[in-house]
């Protein structure tokens, strides 16, 4: 399965990130960079959400009954003269789910980490969500996956398949619920902005610096 780092890369991903640009009033390069970090974290804690029979089978019913890919067919569509209303507040309502009342940390987290203003944050949030639901709805098709504990794997498959990428994810899930309170974006500000030393150091940051080969 292709991961994150392939599908920022590839021709949709370079579309998505030009079409989220330009929504959001910002450039592709800070763009992707607030991508790069803000999708593996929202998969982080989809994943950790799937650790329950309940949060696995609601986002396995949300991607057989919403979230079917389909969103990803005609993406010139979607960023035509704006993206739709609908389809940013679909995005509000996953970040709700997602992220709850963590939310404005993470995009001021998310701010800070990229240089951009939290609201241009929370504007590629909201487009972005739906875009990941997506990704997943393809992947879930293509895969036939059909049951709810395969969705994990999912995930995990799309954060990246290998032993170095495994421990990583583990210690992004670990991270997200530092005190290990059930409330996994416990302190996600620190983490984020503790990873911006070069040398990768030990928050999200410097982790996800690693997932993506920086």
């Amino acid at each position: 399965m292709s991961g994150l780092l392939d599908l920022l890369n590839s021709p949709i991903g370079s579309q998505i990130i030009k079409g989220v640009a330009g929504q959001a009033g910002e450039s592709e390069q800070k763009t992707a960079g607030v991508l790069s970090m803000a999708l593996p974290l929202l998969m982080g804690a989809m994943k950790k959400n799937t650790a329950t029979p309940e949060g696995a089978q609601g986002l396995m019913s949300a991607l057989t009954n919403k979230h079917d890919g389909s969103i990803l067919d005609n993406l010139g569509s979607l960023f035509g003269g704006g993206v739709d209303d609908n389809v940013m507040n679909d995005g509000q309502g996953i970040l709700n789910h997602v992220l709850g009342a963590k939310q404005p940390q993470v995009e001021n987290a998310l701010s800070q980490k990229a240089g951009v203003s939290s609201d241009t944050v929370a504007t590629i949030l909201k487009v972005a969500a739906p875009l990941l639901m997506g990704v997943l709805g393809k992947q879930a098709r293509n895969e036939n996956v059909v049951e709810s504990n395969g969705i994990g794997n999912l995930l995990g498959g799309l954060l990246g398949s290998d032993e170095n990428s495994n421990k990583e994810q583990s210690l992004i899930e670990s991270f997200l619920d530092s005190d290990g309170d059930g409330s996994i974006l416990d302190d996600v500000a620190g983490m984020v902005l503790g990873g911006s030393n070069k040398g990768g150091g030990s928050g999200i940051g410097g982790l996800l610096g690693g997932l993506f080969g920086k």
